[in-house]
């Protein structure tokens, strides 16, 4: 039988603190959620390599380094209100309830969203609720946020999700594809943004999110 304690211990000491993740709310986070219990029973032993892991047709839990990185990013607090775009299993859905005040996470495959629901509650997330809708439109009827936590690399950030921002509220994504992709947090002011890089960061894309092409006479 597995030790999945030991294995999450040893994640968090090999592949999280090593990569500059020094935030103890967030190390806690990892140590406490069960990365496991997100994942098909054939996955389940190999929960705590540091690799993406597919639980549907693309469709992916992000490696829990770059995660890591990106939740460390979003500096969460914990009166903040979070929403999550692509909940897929919930994985990350489960470490945002034990940063923030509360989570609502959009997600758009249903089988996905049906799972994510009844695994958060095994694990009594309470905070945590997650909604079936377009990746793209977000959940206006809950605006605004403090976080939009973008769960996967986008090609663009639609404008319908900026503007459910509160005001000094921040957007943490992965803008672009491949191994050119950049962490970014784009803050809110007024009716405008500004938008900062942090580091590479190669993850699987999120679906949708594409720029429109571009026709060139």
């Amino acid at each position: 039988m597995m030790d999945f304690t030991a294995a999450r211990e040893k994640m968090v000491d090999n592949q999280i603190r090593t990569t500059d993740v020094t935030a103890h709310s967030v190390l806690n986070a990892f140590l406490t959620v069960p990365r496991e219990a997100f994942l098909p029973d054939n996955l389940k032993p190999l929960a705590y390599i540091d690799e993406d892991m597919p639980v549907a047709p693309g469709r992916y839990v992000m490696e829990p380094s770059p995660l890591a990185k990106l939740l460390q990013l979003a500096k969460i607090g914990k009166d903040d209100v979070v929403l999550e775009i692509g909940c897929c299993a919930g994985y990350a859905t489960a470490l945002l309830s034990h940063l923030a005040g509360s989570v609502v996470a959009v997600e758009s495959d249903e089988v996905l969203a049906a799972n994510a629901t009844a695994t958060l509650a095994e694990l009594g997330c309470d905070n945590a609720a997650v909604v079936s809708g377009d990746l793209e439109g977000g959940y206006p009827s809950e605006a605004p946020y403090d976080l939009i936590f973008v769960n996967g690399a986008v090609e663009e950030i639609p404008s319908a999700l900026i503007g459910q921002l509160r005001q000094g509220g921040r957007l943490v994504t992965v803008l672009g594809l491949g191994n050119a992709a950049r962490a970014v947090t784009l803050v809110r002011t007024g009716d405008s943004y500004s938008m900062s890089e942090s580091f590479n960061a190669a993850v699987k894309p999120l679906p949708g999110f594409r720029r429109a092409a571009e026709f060139v006479f």
